[in-house]
């Protein structure tokens, strides 16, 4: 459960650095995809525009990132359990490709807001994510 509470965490802060360097924009991403993925749960209607900041579309959006990346990380760490710390972390790397396929051409399926996202930025949280979330697992698994 950590691994996974710290791997959301820092993969979104990677995002948002990424955002800061590439687009100079932090906050208009955020909204954006916190609308997007409030939408899961609360509908269409709360999908951007406009891309506005709600204390509700934050909270749902949140409890949403955060029960996918415990839920992520537990299937993560059932993989690795028995693995060494660098095949943990090339694993974790691949499941963050993973998810970001299911995520974001699987999951678009059925939700195709979400295609919007599909960048290297994008990509690349998916990736911290994955190798943040095996090195957690493994670094509390092993205390």
């Amino acid at each position: 459960m950590w691994a996974g509470i710290i791997a959301g965490v820092l993969a979104t802060l990677a995002q948002g650095v990424m955002w800061w360097i590439f687009i100079d924009d932090i906050l208009n991403p955020l909204l954006r995809d916190t609308q997007l993925t409030a939408a899961l749960v609360m509908g269409e209607a709360v999908l951007p525009p406009p891309i506005r900041f709600s204390p509700g579309i934050m909270i749902v959006a949140a409890a949403i990132h955060f029960v996918l990346s415990i839920f992520y990380a537990m299937l993560l760490a059932w993989a690795i359990h028995r693995q060494s710390w660098g095949m943990s972390l090339l694993t974790g790397v691949v499941f963050g490709l993973a998810i970001y396929v299911l995520n974001l051409y699987g999951l678009t399926l059925l939700f195709p807001w979400f295609t919007e996202v599909r960048d290297g930025i994008t990509l690349a949280a998916h990736l911290v994510f994955g190798i943040t979330a095996a090195g957690a697992y493994q670094r509390l698994a092993r205390r």
